[in-house]
């Protein structure tokens, strides 16, 4: 089975959740929006990526063939 690698950093992943709180709390500057907004971007894909190649590794057995 393939593993899986292509995740964010945790730097990355850190700093999204700082914009996310600092949204909540005090709101973004425009340049902070368009970081939060190309992180997320980067996130997503990477997500949506791996969930994939986690759906392309299932293998589907008919008990009553008996693959």
């Amino acid at each position: 089975m393939e593993v899986i690698q292509s995740m964010l950093s945790k730097e990355k992943i850190q700093r999204l959740n700082f914009l996310a709180r600092k949204s909540k709390k005090t709101g973004l500057s425009e340049v902070e929006k368009s970081e939060q907004a190309e992180l997320r971007q980067e996130y997503l894909k990477n997500f949506r990526d791996n969930f994939k190649k986690q759906l392309e590794c299932i293998e589907f057995v008919d008990e009553k063939k008996k693959n």
